[in-house]
Order: C-alpha cells, then sequence, then structure tokens
C-alpha cells in the first residue's frame, strides 16, 4: 500500500503516534494537545476502539474527549468488517476534524479495517487535513509497513519480527511502542533491517510524535522516543543471517528524544527542546 496521497495546496493533518498507556486522569498532555489541533472546543472525534476486544474501551475516550471539550466525541465500534459499510458511521468519519485509534491488538485492525472504505476514508482525509492519532497497536498500525508481532529484546534477530500492512498513512516509519517498557529496541531494528528506507520509532508509554504536514515531528509526553536513522547504513546482514542468528547492522544512528525535542523525516536531523526537560511524571 503506497502512503495517503498529497492534495495540491491543501495541507495533510497531523499523524500522531502513542506509545501507549497515556496519562487519561491528570495533566492529559498527549490527549489534550490532540484536542487542541483538532480544533479545541469545536473539535469533533471519531473514536475507534476496534484493536481492543473490550467494550468499554470506545466509551472511556469518549468521556475523556468531552471533558476535554471537545464539541462532540463518538465511538465507532467497527467489531467485524461488515460494519465498515455502516453509512451512518462513515459520516460521522467525514465530519470528524480528527480520529483517534485506542490500543488492542493491531491485528484486529488491519484484518478488519484494512482495504475497507473506512482505511479509504482515513487515508482521504488524513490527506485534505484531519488529523488522526492512534495509541499501543493505534500507533503502530498508522503507517505502511507495521509490525505485527515480535521478541524482546536488545539485538536484532533474524526472524524475530513479523511485518503486516498498516493503514498506510505514512511510508516514512515503522513504529514500535511501550518500546523501553517492554524492551523493544531488537525487533524495531530487525525491521527496518529489512528495508533502510524508514525511520524506526520507538515509543515510550505516555509519549507521543506529532508529526506535522511538513513531516517534522515533535515529541510531547513524558519519556522519550528512540529515533533509529539507517540513511547511512553501510551493511544489513538480514538477508545472508540464519533463523535465530543476530543481525549485522553497520552504520546506524540512534536518537533519545523527550517532550519538546524534534526530529525531520525529511532531512533526518533531530534537535533538542528548546528549554528544560521534563525531569519526571508528576503524581
Amino acid at each position: 500500500m503506497c502512503p495517503s496521497p498529497d492534495v495540491p495546496d491543501m495541507p495533510r493533518g497531523f499523524i500522531v503516534p502513542i506509545g501507549g498507556a497515556e496519562d487519561k486522569i491528570s495533566d492529559r498532555v498527549i490527549l489534550r494537545r490532540f484536542l487542541e489541533i483538532c480544533g479545541g472546543r469545536q473539535a469533533r472525534i471519531a473514536i475507534i476502539p476496534t484493536a481492543s476486544e473490550l467494550a468499554s474501551t470506545g466509551r472511556k475516550y469518549e468521556q475523556v474527549f468531552r471533558e476535554l471539550g471537545a464539541e462532540w466525541a463518538r465511538e465507532l465500534p467497527f467489531r467485524q468488517r461488515t460494519d465498515c459499510d455502516r453509512s451512518d458511521w462513515l459520516d460521522d468519519l467525514n465530519e470528524a476534524t480528527g480520529v483517534f485509534i485506542t490500543g488492542g491488538n493491531q491485528l484486529r485492525l488491519s484484518t478488519i479495517l484494512g482495504g475497507t472504505e473506512v482505511a479509504q476514508v482515513l487515508r482521504r482525509r488524513n490527506a485534505r487535513g484531519m488529523h488522526i492519532a492512534g495509541t499501543s497497536a493505534g500507533a503502530a498500525f498508522v503507517s505502511e509497513h507495521m509490525i505485527a508481532n515480535g521478541k524482546a529484546g536488545s539485538t536484532p534477530i533474524a526472524g524475530a519480527v513479523a511485518l503486516a500492512p498498516g493503514l498506510g498513512l505514512t511510508n516514512r516509519i515503522v513504529v514500535d511502542q511501550h518500546f523501553r517498557e517492554r524492551d523493544r529496541l531488537g525487533r524495531l531494528m530487525a525491521a527496518i533491517a529489512y528495508n533502510p528506507f524508514v525511520v524506526g520509532m520507538g515509543l515510550d508509554e505516555n509519549t507521543a510524535g506529532f508529526i506535522g504536514p511538513d513531516n517534522r515531528m515533535e515529541i510531547v509526553g513524558f519519556g522519550a522516543i528512540t529515533i533509529i536513522d539507517v540513511s547511512q547504513l553501510s551493511y544489513s546482514g538480514m538477508a545472508t543471517a540464519s533463523e535465530g542468528a543476530p543481525v549485522n547492522l553497520i552504520g546506524v544512528r540512534l536518537h533519545v528524544l523527550s517532550h519538546g525535542a524534534g526530529f525531520s523525516l525529511e532531512t533526518r536531523q533531530a534537535w533538542p527542546p528548546p528549554g528544560p526537560e521534563f525531569a519526571e511524571e508528576p503524581v
């Protein structure tokens, strides 16, 4: 799947992958920021809880966005592929200023939404300015190449990660979530070793990357985003490594970026926060 097409003279909407477990109770920095770019009190937020098998997931986010002041927040519980033809829910997607895709199992997202009118609307509307955020499984789903599953560990291992098609809002990144908490450096490096075109983004929990229409990303939250840049890679051993063996990668660049820092997906340049960094998460 190619990335969502650009529309002349119309900026693409933000793409916002979130590492999971974002604060929904106290400061709600990430969710509040997402609501602001979606229009603040004029924001209309459609919530897609497809990745989760819990009936309460969508309703919880409805409540959070309403408390933050959204004009409306509506759960669209696409539970099976036939749900993706519901005209009333498609109308809500077309009226929304922002879409929030919840966590759960990313393969539920790809197998239920992939190739449907819902996926087409999301891609088309994002290309025309609607903002799309995804947390945890939802974060993995936003890109063209999605990590479906894999093994923990700090070393890239051949055969330790499986990829599947994602939503395709961008082909510039591969996302891994709960990154530091679940020790996923190795599987993200293995994923990008297959095709060193993409940038690997490892998102800690309660941390998001706000990727603007200019492909400049600002980090928001209380953890960090680990950027794995293989634009200067001189060797990848993925093609010759035996199943279960470490993969040699030479020329990898790595950045660790916290709240206020940024990274350009165009130039592959990173920059630090402009002011004091968050020392700890508030209690």
